[in-house]
């Protein structure tokens, strides 16, 4: 009994006032189940990474244009990531934004306040040289990568379903030094060997031209 609680605390202590500022108000929630964690997955890695290097590589040469028939997927959450040791307390207050991994990785999407400042920081941090190693713009009017759209997602509700969907995603250590200035995402300690966790919105069917795009926020994984 003492042990499932303190796993439950080790989970979610960096989230325990947003947690009551939520629950305070909670309403009547749609929720996804997914049997286990493995497959809380729409489509294969390998089709995200190479649908990521298609559209980075046509945004690199200036020829988005042509590359319309992958928007399948579209490249979100614009975050710092941060591992479950890693102090996010007082970025979590009032924070909406937060991402929470299955395997309680945290994904700060918050673009005010300390949030951005935080991913600010870390971004030219990490610079390599003439190269970035995230993208900076979402933060801006001028978005460099105009498939960055997770701020337009709503929650889907019991009348109106979900359309797009979130999937987990972590770089590999081979994605192009030269694209990484498209990925909206950064780590919060850059001295830790591990990959960039990423999120994407995956399609669950064709969406139109001004449809608004609803995904869940609430998964349970079994």
């Amino acid at each position: 009994m003492l042990g499932a609680l303190r796993r439950r605390w080790d989970a979610y202590k960096y989230r325990f006032v947003p947690w009551l500022a939520l629950n305070l108000r909670r309403k009547r929630r749609t929720l996804r189940y997914v049997p286990e964690s493995s497959q809380d997955k729409i489509i294969s890695d390998e089709d995200v990474f190479e649908t990521l290097l298609k559209i980075f590589k046509a945004l690199f040469i200036n020829d988005f244009s042509r590359q319309a028939h992958i928007l399948a997927l579209l490249p979100d959450i614009r975050c710092t990531v941060y591992r479950k040791h890693e102090p996010i307390f007082f970025q979590s207050l009032g924070n909406p934004f937060i991402f929470r991994c299955i395997d309680g990785i945290l994904i700060d999407g918050n673009d005010k306040g300390l949030s951005r400042s935080v991913y600010r920081s870390c971004s030219r941090r990490d610079q390599l040289g003439p190269f970035q190693m995230s993208d900076e713009s979402w933060l801006t009017a001028a978005l460099q990568n105009p498939l960055a759209v997770g701020q337009y997602v709503n929650n889907c509700s019991h009348d109106t379903a979900a359309n797009v969907c979130y999937q987990e995603f972590d770089v590999p250590g081979c994605f192009p030094v030269e694209l990484k200035q498209y990925l909206p995402n950064i780590v919060y300690s850059h001295d830790i060997e591990s990959h960039l966790r990423c999120v994407v919105l995956v399609t669950l069917r064709d969406i139109k031209q001004g449809e608004e795009l609803f995904s869940n926020y609430y998964t349970i994984v079994n």
